[in-house]
């Protein structure tokens, strides 16, 4: 699940906010019951993470790369939890389960949560400047520089930028980190508002696609990067751009 989707799941799960957890149930190994009679003071995210924040702890739920929830509504698999108020229930499934006792803010950094009013666009260019030999298909997937981003807003987003998914982020100027980064930003808002519609897949320029709709050529799918995750891209108006072009970037 990537940050947009745990965005609108954590306005979904605004109607449990300071409503009191009536039971507690799942196949998580967690102290479960510690949860039980308590109240949810406040819902966050930041990235990837969603959290259920109590008044002496939390509890993380990352939902790795298969994990979904149901808001009054239950599926035929086991829920990892499973809590229920007085007014609904909250499931979550195939998801990794954590407390969190120390503060939030000295465990997060709300600057590079890329859906945070506090997101810091030159934070991120900073430090993607540092990653040097890394391919920006990784480095567009670091969490700790551009939390949130995943796999869809990788590869939407290095086609808005006409960029090869193997180009190392040492091949790119300034400006072109500049142009990625607020890219990053602007597409996971537009991802954002078209979950919300049920129209996200609609949108879906390269991800997933045969044909680039720019040159009608064939799309490549490969698995790319040190991380081997699923790029999809034109090789025609994609460029694969070397470190010795670095000047020569517009």
């Amino acid at each position: 699940m990537e940050g947009p989707s745990i965005v609108i799941l954590k306005e979904e799960a605004l109607l449990f906010k300071g409503k009191k957890i009536i039971k507690v149930s799942g196949n998580s190994k967690i102290d479960q019951q510690r949860m039980a009679n308590q109240r949810v003071i406040a819902f966050k995210s930041w990235g990837k993470h969603f959290l259920i924040c109590f008044k002496t702890f939390s509890l993380r739920i990352h939902f790795l790369m298969f994990g979904s929830y149901g808001i009054n509504q239950r599926k035929k698999a086991p829920p990892r939890l499973s809590f229920q108020f007085e007014n609904g229930d909250l499931n979550v499934y195939s998801c990794s389960v954590k407390f969190i006792e120390e503060n939030l803010n000295e465990i997060y950094d709300w600057e590079v949560d890329v859906m945070s009013k506090e997101w810091n666009p030159k934070k991120a260019v900073a430090s993607l400047k540092k990653l040097k030999h890394i391919m920006v298909c990784d480095a567009l997937l670091d969490q700790q520089i551009l939390a949130g981003s995943g796999n869809i807003i990788k590869n939407e987003v290095l086609f808005r930028e006409k960029l090869h998914p193997e180009t190392p982020v040492n091949a790119l100027n300034q400006q072109r980190l500049k142009s990625i980064v607020s890219a990053i930003r602007e597409y996971s808002f537009d991802f954002y508002r078209w979950k919300k519609i049920y129209q996200l897949r609609k949108h879906w320029q390269i991800y997933t696609k045969k044909k680039c709709p720019r040159c009608d050529l064939p799309v490549i799918k490969k698995y790319t990067g040190q991380g081997k995750r699923r790029s999809f891209f034109c090789t025609n108006c994609q460029l694969l751009l070397a470190e010795e072009n670095k000047s020569k970037i517009k």
